[in-house]
């Protein structure tokens, strides 16, 4: 079997979000996409930081649970009161956590509750184990976790919409799943002029500015537009439509501007959607990732017509693809900008890729506020993302490297 084709889904324990990210990169990067990042409800194996704050009173409500999936802990202390756990110490060496990964698939393929397969329990005759004063630095080759506990509730847990991995397109189905325009080649240099699109004229401009107005406000709103309201829930990072992703998929691909425009517009939760108990939790979705996907299905593989192709765009964050549609070479044309501003054809000739590719990224970026173009010159050293040196450097240049195809 091909490990890379059948990745393990994982889930995080007692990790900050800055921990969290660091983790999802490495397991991409260094451990070469052998395991990736998903909701707690639809992993495979968790992966706990027992230096953590809570990171023993997660292992024994593991046990308490009987969790029938593989554990690995991450510890700086060599012993520990836990029996039946795969262990890596602390800082995580590359070949000790794919030793752990392998280790862990090998049980699941078995089917058996040997080593953290729902016997995950204290020791008898052991202490608790205390961890140390808050200064364990080495999560991820020195990353230092100042952790917390992320508690889900069980209605949280069926929002699977909200909480689903991350898709991951190959070129061979980006077409398929993305769309395509008609009478225009947008990976021909000579028709990169055409190769845009106004966010406007589509879906992800309505929703865009619903979601603009539903944070400024802090209130619940509804975006209607002739078709099922979109709920906006601001407070919970949340949104619900009422219909299956084919067709906002459909929906996010037509101009709508033209015929719709007129009917868009954006009002306080209605009460009867207030009153509404049966709203179906598998409607919700992460506003990110929700507009983040329309933004992809309304660029079709070309870019916004507010960027200009001839100037530099920069990255102002990581964005969190452990949750996002990932489309091909997402990541490399991530971790190129993350360095420095670039123009989008100069990203797809570095990378050797097909400029859609790229374009559609920006697309999507754009849409969540953290892509920008470069207006000025001064500008490429105001808006460059700044990586301050330190001791963690090194990783992330390392994770870099492998994300681009060079040698650190």
């Amino acid at each position: 079997m091909d490990k890379n084709k059948n990745p393990l889904k994982v889930a995080l324990h007692g990790m900050n979000e800055r921990s969290y990210k660091m983790m999802a990169m490495y397991l991409q990067g260094p451990c070469k996409g052998v395991a990736f990042v998903v909701g707690n409800n639809n992993a495979e194996l968790d992966i706990i930081d027992a230096d953590s704050v809570d990171g023993q009173k997660l292992l024994r409500e593991n046990a308490e649970k009987g969790s029938a999936r593989p554990v690995i802990i991450l510890s700086l202390n060599d012993e520990h009161p836990f029996e039946n756990v795969l262990c890596v110490n602390k800082p995580v060496k590359t070949d000790d956590m794919l030793s752990a990964l392998a280790k862990g698939r090998a049980l699941l393929e078995q089917g058996t509750k040997s080593p953290a397969m729902g016997s995950v329990g204290l020791l008898e005759g052991n202490d608790p184990y205390q961890a140390p004063a808050n200064n364990a630095e080495e999560l991820v080759e020195d990353e230092q976790p100042v952790l917390k506990k992320y508690v889900i509730d069980s209605d949280e847990q069926r929002k699977t919409s909200k909480h689903q991995a991350a898709m991951q397109l190959n070129e061979k189905g980006f077409g398929a799943f993305i769309g395509n325009v008609t009478g225009i080649d947008v990976n021909d240099p000579k028709q990169f002029a055409k190769a845009h699109y106004n966010p406007n004229d589509y879906f992800q401009g309505y929703v865009e500015s619903a979601f603009k107005v539903s944070r400024e406000k802090g209130q619940n709103r509804q975006l209607n537009s002739g078709w099922n309201p979109l709920v906006i829930f601001p407070g919970n990072n949340e949104v619900w439509l009422d219909v299956d992703e084919s067709q906002v998929r459909a929906f996010s691909g037509l101009a709508i501007k033209n015929t719709l425009g007129s009917k868009m517009s954006v009002t306080p939760l209605s009460q009867e959607i207030s009153a509404k108990e049966d709203m179906s939790l598998e409607r919700f979705h992460s506003m990110d990732a929700f507009l983040w996907k329309v933004a992809c299905w309304a660029s079709k593989g070309r870019y916004p017509a507010t960027i200009d192709i001839k100037k530099p765009v920069y990255l102002k964050s990581w964005p969190n693809f452990t949750r996002l549609l990932v489309t091909p070479h997402a990541l490399r044309i991530a971790a190129l900008l993350i360095q420095g501003p670039r123009t989008l054809p100069n990203i797809a000739e570095v990378l050797n890729i097909k400029p859609q590719y790229v374009f559609v990224f920006i697309s999507a970026a754009c849409s969540l506020g953290i892509a920008g173009q470069v207006r000025r010159e001064v500008d490429e050293l105001v808006q460059s993302p700044e990586i301050k040196p330190n001791k963690n450097q090194g990783l992330l240049s390392r994770i870099l490297s492998t994300l681009l195809g060079k040698k650190a």
